[in-house]
């Protein structure tokens, strides 16, 4: 299974839930390949936004070594599922989508956490404190905790 996590700028929450997903893969001796991207082309090359890596680690993931990259339509080819962050990041992304097998890989992450979940959208914690950051950590835990079981047990 390959699974690409999406955002904006891919410094924040993606490399976030790649690094988290990217964890649990290899904790529970799991075959899967995570990867991560942005939508824009802000900060191609870069590292994770320093206050994530900081979130990141004091959480015991170490999301340093990635490095921003943005989407494009060859993911379809490379990836099974595109987990995006926000609405915004899903129009970005079906719209350069060939087909509709390809639109069918595209979901929001946050909708792996079912109807109970009030939200959403995971909110890009950029412009924000540190309580953001916190809570994009425990929205995308919870999510790719989902993730992990499908993969386990289909």
């Amino acid at each position: 299974m390959n699974i690409l996590m999406v955002c904006l700028g891919n410094i924040c929450r993606s490399p976030l839930a790649d690094g988290l997903l990217r964890h649990k893969v290899e904790r529970d001796g799991l075959s899967a390949r995570v990867d991560s991207a942005g939508t824009a082309n802000y900060h191609v090359g870069g590292p994770p936004d320093e206050r994530m890596t900081e979130t990141a680690i004091q959480n015991g993931i170490d999301i340093s070594v990635l490095r921003a990259r943005q989407f494009e339509v060859a993911d379809y080819d490379r990836f099974d599922l595109i987990y995006v962050m926000d609405k915004s990041n899903y129009h970005n992304v079906t719209r350069l989508a060939r087909d509709e097998k390809d639109i069918e890989k595209v979901k929001l992450i946050l909708d792996e956490l079912g109807h109970s979940n009030s939200i959403q959208e995971v909110p890009d914690p950029y412009y924000g404190g540190q309580a953001g950051f916190d809570h994009v950590f425990d929205l995308l835990d919870r999510a790719t905790d989902v993730i992990i079981e499908k993969l386990k047990y289909g």
